[in-house]
């Protein structure tokens, strides 16, 4: 698989997780598969120090769950891990390979390192750290590079391409999970009246809108529908979206279709909307299906995600984890995170 077509297929893959969680193990193997590794693990936390808590973790090797593992660490290895406290503070979305959090005499010493992190093959491996909703963090880490021949150029070249897909991939999940929308699938989120949906054709006409986007849009308040195609009502954010738009409407001749995400600002509307500084809208931009599946029909090619922050209450994690089959982990997770 040339480097080309292994970002193609793994950037597909990634946007089908965002929706659909039953596909993330399937893009997890095809990414360690293109980048060469032998295993991955997806983390979000939130807290500092005694406070720190791990509020979702999963384990894959080749697409297989390694919950065993997860557990371990969180159990055993987690209050004891020196490299934690530097990899918080690590900058957004900077790869950095994992022996680098750990001092010298660390590397001799620590039981983290020496112990669980030798025996699960990950000691050579790379940690990437992203900013979560609320202040929490969201890690990314693969296993040592399988092979023998190390971290080679273009493994790295094509592991840093997609770092801010997997970013945007979770952060689209929790914003499903935030709405309790996971599940739902294309039609089913439509139904949806916690999150505002847009469903757009190739030429990025609105083919549909829930009914909190259509509030929206029928108000001007931060996105229009002017001539049928989404648009920001400020000039400046239509730009970026309009630019943002174009990257993930399907182009047969060109370059795969990439999500993005971004903040839309909201016209004041009232001169107490001064003083209380309605929050923006938060916009996540997904694709859809193969790009040339469709012979040319009109069908959904992206959905955006527009959440409101001031639209949503706290959700009750009990309440999600005995609707959507959550572990209490993984409600806790969606209940928390709000993007």
């Amino acid at each position: 698989m040339n480097p080309s077509d292994a970002f193609e297929r793994c950037l597909a893959a990634l946007y089908e997780a965002a929706l659909d969680d039953t596909r993330w193990p399937a893009a997890a193997a095809l990414i360690e598969e293109a980048v060469g590794t032998g295993g991955s693990a997806l983390s979000v936390g939130e807290g500092f120090d005694g406070d720190a808590r791990i509020t979702f973790s999963r384990y894959l090797e080749r697409g297989q769950s390694r919950e065993d593992l997860a557990r371990e660490y969180a159990s055993v290895y987690h209050l004891h891990d020196e490299a934690l406290p530097r990899l918080r503070l690590l900058p957004h979305g900077q790869r950095v390979h994992v022996p680098d959090l750990y001092t010298e005499d660390e590397l001799k010493t620590s039981l983290v390192y020496n112990e669980a992190f030798r025996r699960w093959r990950s000691h050579e491996g790379l940690y990437v750290r992203f900013d979560g909703p609320d202040g929490s963090r969201i890690v990314w880490t693969v296993a040592n590079p399988v092979g023998g021949d190390g971290w080679q150029t273009a493994r790295l070249r094509l592991f840093d391409r997609l770092l801010p897909h997997v970013h945007r991939s979770v952060l689209i999940r929790q914003a499903l999970a935030a709405a309790d929308a996971l599940g739902s699938g294309l039609a089913g989120l439509l139904d949806n009246d916690r999150i505002g949906v847009v469903q757009l054709d190739r030429s990025g006409r609105v083919l549909a809108a829930n009914g909190p986007a259509l509030d929206l849009l029928r108000r001007g308040d931060g996105l229009t529908d002017r001539d049928g195609a989404l648009r920001a009502a400020a000039p400046r954010d239509d730009g970026r979206l309009q630019a943002l738009l174009g990257r993930a409407l399907p182009d047969l001749w060109g370059a795969a279709p990439e999500g993005g995400s971004m903040t839309v600002g909201r016209p004041l509307r009232q001169a107490q909307d001064r003083l209380s500084g309605r929050p923006p809208l938060s916009l996540h931009v997904s694709p859809v299906g193969d790009p040339a599946a469709d012979f040319g029909g009109r069908r959904v090619a992206a959905l955006v995600l527009v959440v409101d922050p001031a639209r949503r209450p706290r959700i009750d994690p009990a309440r999600v984890a005995a609707a959507l089959g959550l572990t209490a982990s993984e409600a806790r997770a969606a209940a928390l995170l709000r993007v």
